[in-house]
């Protein structure tokens, strides 16, 4: 059975994303979501995403990481299938109801309200979120937001200079996160721009994540260090990030469709 498929990125953030609605797809499993997304064997992703009906909204959206892992959310992905719909419309995920809304250059995503209780993070036991008590080698005194799936965010001179690969996974993987956690770093350029980058739980790290930028934003506005609107600066770009007076988070930015192809199902044990 020959399933469609269409590749897409969101700032250099790339997904296989399946149409469910209408095609007669194998049911997806972490071990095929890991096949499809291996960029060795398979199509090769950051995320695998699934549209599927829903009774609440108008699609259903499930995320996976690249090691199969089913996560809450997706920033970059939620555009990306606001690309796909075309129209204003809601998106029901593990994360909540999201809103996504065309417009020039992009799409625009309403992603909620920001969670910062310890128990909404989560954490292993109570702690004050808006400055972690905590440090790995360098990286010291985090702020944690959960945006839809959980962040921790460093504030660092020079985000550059952080070797990422090494703390990321081990920050990651810390008991403090049960649920493991995405990690940030963040540096300040003035009060409307901040740069970062992101290991994203589960995959490594990305040329962009939306859900990274929206809460390292509130992290940052949370502490005063910048204004309620500003530009997040990624390796793949850029993304505007408004924090709402109403405490609405909202994203804008591109959405990309790479190509469409298919794949036989059978050739990845399904």
């Amino acid at each position: 059975m020959r399933v469609p498929f269409v590749k897409m990125h969101g700032l250099g953030n790339d997904f296989v994303v399946i149409d469910a609605r209408a095609d007669r797809v194998p049911p997806m499993t972490n071990a095929l979501a890991a096949a499809l997304a291996d960029r060795k064997t398979g199509i090769g992703c950051d995320q695998l995403i699934v549209i599927e009906p829903s009774g609440t909204a108008t699609v259903r959206m499930r995320i996976f990481n690249q090691d199969g892992g089913e996560v809450e959310a997706c920033g970059n992905a939620t555009r990306a299938v606001g690309l796909l719909l075309g129209q204003t419309a809601t998106i029901e995920t593990l994360g909540g109801l999201l809103t996504v809304s065309p417009e020039r250059g992009g799409v625009s995503v309403d992603m909620g309200q920001p969670r910062f209780q310890w128990d909404q993070i989560p954490l292993a036991y109570a702690m004050d979120t808006h400055d972690l008590p905590v440090a790995w080698d360098s990286l010291e005194n985090p702020t944690a937001v959960n945006v839809g799936n959980p962040h921790v965010i460093f504030f660092v001179a020079d985000s550059d200079a952080v070797a990422l690969d090494q703390l990321g996974p081990e920050i990651e993987h810390d008991a403090l996160f049960p649920a493991r956690i995405n990690v940030n770093v963040a540096t300040i350029e003035s009060r409307d721009r901040i740069r970062l980058r992101v290991w994203e739980r589960g995959v490594g790290e990305t040329r962009a994540c939306g859900t990274g930028a929206c809460a390292t934003a509130i992290g940052a506005m949370r502490r005063g260090l910048t204004d309620r609107r500003v530009t997040v600066v990624l390796p793949g770009g850029a993304l505007t990030i408004e924090w709402t007076a109403d405490d609405r988070i909202i994203m804008s930015g591109p959405a990309t469709e790479s190509f469409r192809g298919s794949f036989d199902s059978a050739d990845f044990g399904a």
